[in-house]
């Protein structure tokens, strides 16, 4: 016998021997219940120091010598079940960090489905269930129980937090619920708050303590993305427990303090989703934005600039933390700096996704309403230079939407930076979610320094006027000083029904022209108003009666409408004109096709005339398309509301405006009491007729596409007016896409093709996305076996270009719109097999 070993050791070795050789089942009783005196109090306890090196020492040796007599006729040879509740014992009121790594050895140790394995999962579900998880962490934040040895550190960590992924790969389909992680880590974060909770009494014992295991736990938890499972159920505990302790809302600071730099980014990014507002946050937190600059990167940098997938409430709760504190507040100044230089930058306009866009721009609304005018003021200069900038920017952006942010951002922050001058005042539509969106930031109230009058520290909304007491009752409400049935009501003439004039029409003295050709001499020279507003209203009709007429002076006519301006604020201007000029160009296509697509590539027309020529193109080519497009009745007169070409009108049309037709009537009531037993299925015959646009699609399509890389002075498509271009290449799209079936397609296929290949890395997102319209038109128009035998090369490369835009485009959009387009060139290969295939 060892001289050395002490009485603990000897009566350590006796145990184990007893253990290993025995099989009487009371011997075996009594020698654990004399090794268990070292665990509790017990009528001959242990001394403190024996129980100390007993669990320091040798309690790891007796855990594995009990797991290596465990089989069913071991734990059978006491018949009142004693032995295996004093097994279990050791295991579920030891150490809790050594009983831990033991079992989870012996799991990981156990080959195939067998006894033990189920026994040691069951054990390990006990221990989970009877809070031991609190007591290992617990242990670990206590400096005289921790371990001093990194290497058992870091294995009890991965134990801890790999717990689910090492059980499932072990157990498989026998696996338990507790151990599934969506079970497990919010069982992990009631253990972590049990713990944190210890330490604050023995802080107030005045003990000393460490939360960095905590801290450890929930960054590697955090770094396995299992954020929501743990912070949902830790971060409401803490914020219950912080609101009244000012020790509580330290050992939070430390708590997040100590979490290793490489899990700092999880963590922070898991709170930001879990806390309720900015003044949760800040007690969680506090400065530490300020002291740590891993923290101050994510939360300042990262958060901000390179991710863009968090809410506005998340923004919200992260700027709102910054603003809530006077060291903060300068970092949120200088964010605001940072955001609006990002946001001024034409080359993140150009490349940046609209979503990013849209975040950057809620990021700058929401610190303009945490800010204060003196804030402001100290930095109006560089604000102002980088609004400008930016106003620019999003304005020059071929994509409706960003230049909606430009507008909204600059209204709002033209109003606080410069408060006693004209704000920045722009039209624009807020019809959609992110316009509404952005107006409800752009109106938040400014928030002063240290406000907590608005729960959670959300700037509350500005006031809205309230209504009237004569708004809610509503206009039948009675005045208080007028009595009833006095002179006033009695004479009231609300009992009289008003006239129906919706039929009504506005006597004019001068009469509308009655040929084409006295149309265009008023448009063009007449000074006449009512007799210019009545040509153009009835131009469309006559054009469309006398199409003979209308081709002798088609050309000289299409010029009038292109250089038409609005003299006299007409209602629906826009849409005569338009109208008139399409369907001018569909009575004399081949002609009037020819001097737009020439005029489109002239001098001194502006960028809206030339798109204006590009809208008529294309529905004048729809209209050619459309087959029965004789046949339809074209609607005379200005479009103002009301329900124009109905049947009831129409059928009204040779009596009185307001009478319908007898005819009609009789019908009606016939049709109302005839009774049918039955009733074949009613189809209506579709319009057929030869595809006008047949023969004049070259004529609409080559012109636009031969000059496009020819500059003027005053229109450089390759340059500056990328909108133009933008909608140049959605024109010949849709072009392609109205000649289908025509004999020019396979040509017009081949030439749009070579003109998506030169411009395929094009940096504009409305001009990619035009490019890859006119790629899925080619393949929707040219048919599949013209395609596979005239043009395979260009299909290659276009398949190829397709694949790259699908994974590596910024747009969310254009990754769309380049899937579906392998699709459609995948499912044209797919119908082309079957017959190649003999």
């Amino acid at each position: 016998m060892d001289p050395k070993l002490s009485a603990v050791g000897i009566s350590v070795r006796e145990a184990i021997h007893t253990l290993t050789s025995s099989e009487d089942g009371a011997h075996i009783v009594l020698t654990l219940g004399a090794l268990k005196r070292y665990l509790e109090e017990a009528d001959d306890p242990a001394l403190r120091r024996e129980k100390e090196e007993f669990a320091t020492v040798h309690f790891s040796a007796v855990l594995r010598c009990l797991f290596s007599k465990l089989n069913p006729d071991w734990l059978e040879l006491t018949p009142d079940g004693q032995l295996e509740r004093l097994w279990e014992s050791f295991f579920l009121e030891g150490p809790a960090d050594q009983a831990f790594l033991v079992v989870m050895e012996a799991i990981e140790g156990t080959a195939g489905p067998s006894f033990r394995l189920v026994k040691m999962a069951r054990l390990l579900a006990r221990f989970l269930s009877k809070g031991r998880m609190a007591a290992l962490m617990e242990a670990q934040c206590r400096p005289q129980t921790r371990s001093s040895f990194p290497l058992a550190l870091e294995t009890l960590l991965g134990r801890v937090v790999g717990l689910p992924d090492l059980l499932g790969n072990r157990l498989r389909r026998d696996n338990l619920a507790p151990f599934f992680p969506q079970s497990y880590f919010p069982l992990l974060g009631e253990e972590a708050a049990r713990a944190l909770q210890a330490v604050v009494g023995s802080l107030r014992d005045g003990q000393d303590c460490s939360v960095s295991f905590v801290s450890r736990v929930l960054g590697k938890v955090c770094i396995q993305g299992r954020q929501q499972e743990i912070l949902g159920v830790l971060v409401p505990r803490l914020t219950a427990l912080t609101q009244d302790s000012c020790l509580w809302q330290r050992v939070c600071w430390h708590l997040v303090e100590q979490v290793p730099d490489r899990a700092m980014e999880a963590v922070l990014t898991g709170l930001m989703e879990a806390v309720p507002g900015p003044e949760v946050l800040s007690r969680l937190l506090g400065n530490l934005v300020v002291q740590n600059k891993k923290a101050q990167f994510v939360l300042t940098r990262k958060l901000l600039f390179l991710q863009y997938r968090h809410t506005t409430p998340m923004l919200q709760s992260l700027l709102g933390y910054l603003a809530m504190d006077g060291q903060r507040r300068l970092l949120l100044i200088q964010v605001l700096k940072e955001l609006l230089e990002t946001w001024g930058s034409s080359s993140a306009v150009q490349h940046a996704p609209l979503a990013q866009q849209r975040y950057i721009s809620s990021a700058i609304l929401i610190c303009l309403a945490h800010l204060g005018e003196p804030e402001l003021q100290d930095s109006r200069d560089e604000l102002l230079a980088s609004m400008m900038a930016g106003v620019k920017c999003h304005l020059d952006s071929s994509l409706p939407a960003v230049r909606r942010l430009g507008m909204v951002v600059a209204q709002a922050l033209s109003s606080r930076i410069h408060p006693e001058g004209p704000a920045l005042m722009f039209q624009y539509e807020d019809d959609d979610e992110m316009s509404r969106e952005m107006l409800a930031l752009a109106t938040l109230a400014p928030q002063p320094v240290g406000d907590d009058s608005s729960e959670a520290g959300v700037p509350s909304l500005a006031p809205v006027a309230t209504e009237t007491p004569a708004e809610v009752t509503g206009g039948d409400a009675k005045s208080p000083g007028q009595p009833q049935g006095s002179d006033s009501e009695l004479d009231s003439d609300d009992e009289f029904v008003p006239y129906d004039m919706s039929e009504d029409k506005e006597l004019k003295s001068s009469k509308a022209p009655l040929y084409v050709r006295d149309c265009v001499e008023v448009l063009a020279a007449s000074e006449d108003t009512e007799r210019w507003e009545a040509a153009l209203q009835a131009l469309e009709g006559l054009v469309h009666r006398s199409p003979e007429a209308t081709r002798e002076v088609s050309v000289e006519l299409a010029r009038v409408l292109l250089h038409l301006e609005d003299r006299t604020c007409l209602v629906g201007f826009e849409k005569l004109r338009q109208r008139a000029l399409v369907q001018v160009t569909a009575t004399d296509p081949a002609r009037v096709a020819e001097y737009l697509t020439s005029q489109f590539y002239s001098l001194n027309y502006s960028l809206r005339q030339r798109m204006d020529i590009l809208d008529v193109l294309i529905l004048a080519a729809q209209e050619l398309s459309r087959p029965g497009r004789l046949q339809r009745p074209v609607c005379h007169g200005s479009p103002g509301p009301g329900p124009q070409g109905s049947p009831a009108q129409v059928a009204s049309q040779p009596g009185s405006a307001g009478t319908p037709d007898w005819r009609v009537v009789v019908e009606e009531r016939i049709r109302s009491k005839t009774r049918r037993f039955s009733k074949g299925s009613s189809w209506q015959k579709l319009a057929s007729g030869p595809n006008n646009f047949n023969s004049v699609a070259g004529c609409f399509f080559f012109p636009l596409i031969q000059r496009f890389d020819r500059p003027l002075v005053t229109f450089d498509l390759l340059g500056d007016d990328q909108l133009v271009l933008g909608r140049l290449i959605h024109t010949l799209g849709a072009l392609m896409y109205l000649a289908v079936n025509t004999t020019v397609a396979a040509s017009m296929g081949k030439a749009l093709l070579e003109f998506v290949w030169a411009l395929r890395f094009h940096v504009d997102i409305y001009v990619r996305q035009g490019l890859l319209s006119a790629v899925a038109s080619v393949l929707l128009s040219v048919p599949a076996q013209r395609l596979l035998g005239d043009l395979p090369d260009e299909l290659l490369e276009a398949r190829s270009w397709l694949a790259d835009v699908a994974e590596k485009d910024v747009d969310e959009d254009c990754r769309k719109m380049a899937v579906r387009a392998l699709l459609l060139l995948e499912r044209l290969k797919d119908s082309l097999l079957p017959a190649s295939s003999p």
